[in-house]
């Protein structure tokens, strides 16, 4: 956005859009130094120690029926909908003004910066919120309230987008954004509490990866396919991102638990000698060997 500011579209369009690239170099080095730097968690350094981690923690998790129920729930009941509104509000909504609306890049980036920094700050207040109230809650609401929300925020948009109103399209796209905000929030939260330490990362990372690359990444081909391939028809193009948030919302209403009160740590926690409480093991863990 700066750099089209600074150097006009048509030397963006020629060599600018190769700075912000050039620039991300830096952002590559911070990563890298972050990476380098960082340490186990104190929960996994913990399971390692005591013998319980996983050697083939990919070849357990598939193996298992039990795990891949864990994984299916999560995609279908949690990510797939997160992804799609997710990319519904943040990018969906970019191209859509910038394709069929025809607004001019500087022009759309701007109305798009402006709403995610006004929404931003929700991330932290719903990531909080689902502490108190539950992250089944807030993501399901998210979910339900994108489905019924994108028949009218898109026609508000078509709209307001011809002649452009910037002020109303902030305001749409950031209550697009806002959804983005219920069903990210609590996200890492809840998928950490849903698996089992031993194969955590490889459990979460399937549905996680799968929700939002297929899922979420195709949500705005498959927009302007069916726009296309409809003659513009707005309403059956939205079909995909109504139809899956809708669908997490029933399979995460009936089948998926909340987890914001689940203890993560209890499962490295050694159990107490003499027949004290200890946690049921959970899917993923060797039962036999937590009954010895």
């Amino acid at each position: 956005l700066v750099t089209d500011g600074a150097l006009g579209a048509a030397t963006f369009a020629a060599w600018g859009w190769r700075i912000p690239f050039l620039l991300s170099i830096v952002l590559v080095a911070i990563s890298v130094y972050i990476r380098l730097r960082l340490q186990e968690t104190p929960l996994f350094s913990r399971l390692k120690a005591s013998g319980r981690s996983s050697p083939r923690p990919l070849r357990e998790a598939l193996a298992s029926k039990a795990n891949w129920k864990l994984i299916l729930l999560a995609l279908f009941g949690a990510t797939a909908g997160q992804a799609v509104v997710w990319y519904t509000g943040q990018f969906l909504a970019l191209f859509y003004m910038q394709r069929i609306l025809k607004v001019d890049l500087f022009t759309s980036n701007e109305i798009m910066f402006v709403a995610l920094i006004l929404a931003t700050p929700l991330f932290i207040v719903f990531g909080r919120l689902s502490d108190r109230i539950g992250r089944k809650k807030i993501m399901m609401a998210g979910c339900l309230l994108a489905a019924l929300s994108y028949a009218p925020l898109y026609a508000g948009m078509q709209a307001f987008g011809n002649p452009l109103n910037v002020p109303v399209m902030i305001g749409l796209v950031f209550i697009q954004v806002v959804w983005v905000t219920m069903v990210y929030g609590p996200i890492a939260a809840f998928l950490v509490e849903f698996f089992p330490a031993r194969i955590r990362y490889t459990c979460l990372s399937l549905p996680y990866h799968l929700g939002n690359g297929e899922f979420g990444g195709f949500t705005p081909l498959i927009f302007f396919a069916v726009y296309g391939a409809t003659g513009g028809n707005l309403y059956l193009a939205l079909l995909w991102p109504i139809l899956v948030p809708i669908m997490t919302f029933v399979v995460g209403m009936l089948w998926l638990p909340e987890t914001k009160d689940t203890k993560i740590w209890e499962e490295v926690t050694p159990a107490p000698a003499y027949g004290g409480p200890a946690s049921m093991p959970r899917a993923g863990t060797d039962v036999g060997t937590t009954m010895k």
